[in-house]
């Protein structure tokens, strides 16, 4: 008898490889959908770049560099007060670099320097200021990207590296032919000083100044009194060779129910364009969620009641409702008129090429308000409206304009009483028109703000329609200056960047 082969157990290599594979899918599985992403692409880079060269010039103007001081032979010499009185940053390139990072590299930059000079030998004594200048100043930073634990976007981190390739000092006056002669001692020592101080005032600039700049995107806060919006990173940034990534929750919420959220079951926003400088893309979920909050908060109703319903509206409805109105007791005849819509469930967005829509189902209840008596209602029926909404940005905010399309109403007791409620279609709509509307737009025109540091806006935009997203391509304009915003938002003690964490100085060779 052929003894039976025992089947081999799988080893540790395969049961770890499965158990990856299985945390990968369930992963996935949970990812939670972005309602609203970002893409920065590098026609942003030119603009971002002057803007940012010109803070870049304010800080490296207020480098400090530490005295010089030394001796050759009898001869003692100090070198003081060092000042920046000219900075050319001539040739610089900003790109984005695949990961997370934005990277500037400046090259064949100068540096027009001051200082004040003081040279003893045995009795004689020699002193006064030099113009000096650094030429051939090299700067490789980048700024790593990613999200921090409240889902703000940060600068984490800043690589950098720096080298000055000469220095020249004119050098005057008595002791002329002796500071030639030491010339290169002290400008040897002057350019080592001043590499290692370029690096952590860039740190500093990073980590400290631009997160300043980056705390003002809004992350999640009030959009008025009733809801709120939740514009967290979902994770880190992601930058290829062209563009810049970023994925937000995007979501609404309404401020009594801080801890609530709507589940993201809709199509997930796509970017492919890189014409323009930034792209905004807003899923269905977006527009839902805003949607849902205004409704759970309790926004959605409409009480007209006495003067405020229409007069013709008014004559209207009690004609309609004449035959039952005339039965009841003098006291209730004359009564003020009650017009109440309630929306019945939370109004639903749907974005096709062919525009977006906003589907609205309400009750309509008309009754007669006696003074200290309980309300007589006349009619109960139900309302569908179909609403048009074009979308546009206007500085940061987005922007909604809503336009009644379609509009019915009908009984959900009976054909019949649906038959005659026919009369009424014109001037409920009429109400819709130039009472109901006009407020919804006035909220919705306001605006909500897209996730933008504070003094940057959009302009020129285009906005273009998919299957259940919407994207909106735009230029950059600079409303305020960097150094305006930034100086605004300042932290406070951070002035002086030596008192910052900085990493070691650039050990580029000098």
């Amino acid at each position: 008898m052929t003894p039976a082969i025992p089947t081999p157990s799988p080893g540790p290599l395969a049961m770890a490889l499965f158990g990856t594979l299985i945390l990968v899918l369930l992963a996935g599985a949970h990812a939670e959908l972005p309602g609203c992403k970002i893409r920065i692409t590098s026609k942003a880079l030119e603009l971002v770049k002057q803007e940012g060269l010109r803070f870049l010039e304010q800080e490296l103007e207020t480098v400090t560099i530490p005295d010089l001081r030394g001796r050759e032979g009898h001869f003692f010499y100090n070198i003081s007060e060092v000042k920046v009185t000219e900075l050319q940053l001539t040739f610089s390139e900003l790109n984005f670099q695949p990961d997370q990072e934005l990277a500037l590299q400046i090259n064949n930059a100068s540096w027009g320097l001051r200082f004040r000079r003081q040279l003893l030998y045995w009795f004689f004594y020699d002193g006064g200021y030099i113009n000096a200048s650094a030429e051939g100043v090299s700067i490789h930073t980048a700024l790593q990207l990613s999200r921090d634990p409240t889902g703000r976007i940060k600068v984490s981190n800043v690589s950098c590296q720096a080298s000055v390739s000469r220095m020249h000092a004119a050098f005057g006056g008595t002791f002329k032919k002796v500071y030639e002669f030491l010339s290169t001692f002290i400008t040897s020592g002057m350019r080592f000083l001043l590499n290692q101080q370029i690096c952590p005032v860039l740190y500093h600039a990073g980590t400290v100044l631009l997160n300043s700049l980056l705390d003002t995107v809004p992350v999640r806060g009030a959009v008025d009194e009733l809801v709120g919006i939740d514009y967290s990173l979902l994770k880190d940034p992601v930058a290829s060779t062209s563009n810049l990534d970023m994925e937000f929750r995007g979501a609404f919420y309404p401020l009594t129910e801080a801890n609530w959220s709507l589940p993201n079951r809709a199509v997930e926003p796509q970017l492919q364009e890189e014409e323009r400088m930034v792209y905004v893309a807003f899923s269905e979920f977006f527009f839902d969620s805003a949607l849902e909050s205004y409704f759970r908060a309790g926004a959605l109703t409409l009480s007209l009641v006495g003067d405020k319903v229409p007069h013709d509206l008014d004559m209207v409805l009690r004609a309609s409702y004449f035959g039952s109105i005339i039965l009841m007791s003098p006291a209730v005849i004359d009564s003020p008129l009650k017009l109440e819509l309630r929306v019945m469930e939370p109004p639903r967005c749907t974005i096709k090429p062919s525009g977006t829509t906003v589907s609205v189902t309400a009750s309509v209840t008309i009754a007669l308000v006696p003074p200290n008596q309980p309300e007589v209602q006349l009619s109960s029926m139900i309302m569908d409206a179909r609403l048009s909404a074009k979308m546009a940005l206007w500085g940061k905010a987005l922007r909604t304009r809503l336009d009644l399309r379609r509009f019915r109403i009908y009984s959900n007791q009976s054909a019949l009483e649906s038959l005659a409620l026919i009369p009424l279609q014109t001037p409920l709509k009429t109400l819709l028109q130039i009472a109901v509307m006009p407020m919804l737009n006035e909220r919705t025109w306001r605006g909500v703000q897209i996730p933008l540091p504070e003094g940057i806006d959009f302009v020129r935009e285009v906005v273009t329609n998919h299957a259940g997203f919407l994207t909106i391509g735009a230029d950059l304009h600079f409303a305020k200056g960097l150094r305006e915003v930034i100086e605004k938002n300042r932290p406070a003690d951070t002035r002086d960047p030596r008192t910052s964490s900085a990493p070691p100085p650039s050990t580029a060779a000098v």
